[in-house]
């Protein structure tokens, strides 16, 4: 098949599907970014990017997002909103099911990303970036000597305690178990520090707080039933993340968690399929390493393009 309604498509609009969705455009690729929510992602609930370089002083989550997509504008990007049910691979080109509709393109970069799992508390959402964060690397700096509860015993968890330990006055990390699922070495670096306090068998009962966000939280012991108010600003959920990637579980290789195996390259097992940011198998998730994936995608995909329209 010669002719496609697109030659990329690009499924999600953070910050790895409009790097990629740049790259593509300003390579004169017929490029679209389907997005099922809102343009922009997770970034648009990030009240502060501290760590994005050239802005000293940091630049406010969608301010950096708005920027991005007019950048995308600007190189003949077509967005689009919808959600994205099913892939279809038919060699030299795929066909994607939208929203009940067909389209076809000759390559198709997934940057779907990933879901932060919730607590479920009541309150929980509107304390998002008023207290309550699923990144420690994202926000940590902003509790600065205030004391904060980090939930989770995985390796996440257990890494982002100690990583916010370097700001907070003191440190809570709540885990319903009575030990850590956490590598050895990351438990004795937390039984090791003063100022991590384990709260063990213990669960998230109740949120406390004003009109200024976040003041504390109830937690209840599972074996005794008791329960205790502890004093806190901060509060990082460590307790896992879920890949947006179920719509293709039946075509690409997935790893045991949801995420989308492949490389540095973003090539997956399908050939003319990309994986960039979140949802692919990676050591780190910012902001960074996704805009990294994105062009990488786009690049690669531009490569396979030009193959198949020579071959043709």
């Amino acid at each position: 098949m010669s002719n496609t309604d697109y030659d990329v498509i690009i499924i999600g609009g953070g910050p790895a599907g409009m790097t990629a969705g740049l790259y593509a455009s300003r390579a004169c690729l017929k490029s679209l970014m389907i997005e099922k929510m809102i343009l922009g992602g997770q970034m648009m609930t990030t009240t502060l990017v501290e760590n994005w370089p050239g802005y000293p002083g940091g630049i406010e989550g969608p301010e950096l997002m708005m920027r991005f997509q007019e950048h995308c504008v600007e190189f003949g990007l077509e967005t689009a909103y919808g959600t994205v049910e099913k892939i279809t691979d038919h060699g030299n080109f795929k066909t994607l099911l939208v929203d009940g509709k067909e389209m076809t393109c000759k390559a198709v970069i997934i940057t779907t990303g990933v879901i932060p799992r919730k607590l479920g508390i009541n309150g929980e959402a509107a304390l998002v970036g008023k207290g309550v964060s699923y990144c420690a690397t994202c926000d940590g700096a902003f509790f600065r000597n205030q004391p904060i509860a980090v939930i989770g015993g995985g390796d996440t968890a257990a890494e982002e305690a100690l990583f916010l330990t370097r700001f907070a006055s003191k440190v809570y990390m709540v885990h319903r178990r009575d030990k850590l699922r956490a590598t050895k070495i990351l438990q004795d670096r937390i039984f090791a520090n003063e100022k991590i306090e384990m709260v063990w068998n213990s669960v998230v009962e109740k949120f406390i707080s004003d009109n200024s966000g976040l003041t504390g939280a109830v937690l209840c012991d599972m074996k005794t039933g008791t329960c205790r108010q502890v004093e806190i600003n901060g509060m990082f959920v460590a307790i896992g993340v879920t890949p947006t990637t179920g719509f293709v579980k039946n075509l690409l290789h997935l790893d045991e968690d949801g995420f989308i195996r492949c490389g540095e390259d973003t090539i997956t097992n399908v050939p003319g399929i990309y994986a960039a940011g979140d949802c692919r198998t990676t050591v780190l998730k910012q902001v960074s390493t996704a805009v990294g994936d994105g062009a990488v995608a786009a690049i690669m995909a531009e490569k396979l393009i030009d193959e198949l329209n020579h071959a043709s």
